[in-house]
């Protein structure tokens, strides 16, 4: 999907005063990255590695693995393209609501769609591979019943897309499973928790077999110089630059609880710092360009996700003092 997604301010002319359309940290890169960066800056007049061997390694230490089980990428968007080419063809079925990429990848390489509501709780079909966002993006549900899944399906591969685990107490990652079922692919993003989307650096996790078919498909040198050493510093420093979590989710459900007072919104759950929102007045592409417009505030229209409605739009939590202005500005609006 080249249209669309959150953190599209750049397409407007005005000023943006705070974005609440992008699930990253709002709290920008941690402290001494550019710093590290900047010190390294000759590298890039060189070829990066060809497969990012040394951050791979890296990773791997850093997650109790073999170096045979992590492939790095240029952002989970680059993974979940990997995944879609490596099983061209496959009958799939993407839990929804969920990140567009899964079903454009999986369109592009002809595999045969089905879709799961999440809330709904369906039966899951046959499938040779699943695409579960956990916690879920849009709405920062979780789900817990992934291992009873691994365990009852074992001839279908389960991909867990896990860019929001370090936004939520309620859920542990899943790399654990990997020493047990073979038929799980973990993917990973460092763009989120580090405030670091510009330079697209992520990873999978699964079994050697996984990883060798996934490399079959890899261009060369998709991860740039730059994004290699980001790698290296966030996790020689990984102890020190966690996100403040606690906070930054006492924050989120004040944000919550205030929105809940205004007659028109509905607030959905979450177990995430971001969360979905519905209007009763007009649509979420008119709000959007209202916030916009007259207040410089950006959401995101969350209509374009499958089962969503055209009243949906998905807010993440910022500073108290940017949530206030939002919340200033959705009294005036309705």
């Amino acid at each position: 999907m080249l249209e669309g997604h959150g953190d599209d301010g750049y397409r407007f002319s005005g000023k943006i005063r705070a974005d609440f359309s992008t699930n990253v940290w709002y709290g920008g890169e941690p402290v001494g990255l550019k710093a590290y960066l900047f010190d390294r800056w000759e590298k890039v007049n060189r070829y990066p590695e060809v497969l990012a061997e040394s951050l791979s390694e890296r990773i791997a230490q850093h997650h109790q693995l073999s170096t045979h089980q992590v492939l790095v990428n240029s952002g989970s968007t680059e993974s979940i393209y990997l995944i879609a080419q490596a099983f061209a063809g496959a009958q799939t079925t993407i839990i929804t609501p969920a990140f567009a990429e899964y079903e454009d990848a999986c369109t592009r390489f002809q595999h045969q769609l089905q879709f799961v509501n999440w809330s709904k709780k369906e039966v899951l079909p046959q499938s040779d591979l699943v695409f579960i966002c956990n916690p879920n993006n849009p709405t920062g549900a979780i789900f817990s019943e992934l291992e009873k899944w691994l365990f009852d399906y074992p001839s279908t591969l389960f991909v867990v897309d896990e860019a929001f685990i370090d936004f939520t107490k309620a859920l542990a990652s899943s790399i654990h499973l990997l020493a047990q079922y073979s038929n799980l692919i973990i993917l990973r993003s460092l763009t989120k928790t580090y405030a670091i989307p510009g330079l697209r650096l992520g990873y999978v996790l699964a079994s050697p077999g996984l990883i060798d078919r996934l490399k079959y498909q890899k261009q060369p040198w998709t991860v740039n110089t730059l994004a290699l050493e980001a790698g290296h510093f966030i996790f020689e420093h990984f102890n020190e630059i966690q996100i403040p979590l606690l906070s930054l989710l006492a924050d989120k459900e004040s944000f919550v609880q205030a929105l809940k007072q205004i007659e028109f919104l509905e607030v959905e759950d979450s177990e995430t710092h971001f969360f979905l929102v519905k209007t009763r007045k007009d649509t979420a592409a008119a709000l959007k360009s209202y916030l916009l417009e007259e207040h410089g505030l950006l959401i995101r229209n969350a209509s374009n996700f499958r089962d969503l409605s055209p009243q949906h739009f998905r807010l993440a939590t910022l500073r108290p003092s940017q949530n206030q202005l939002l919340l200033s500005a959705l009294h005036e609006w309705f």
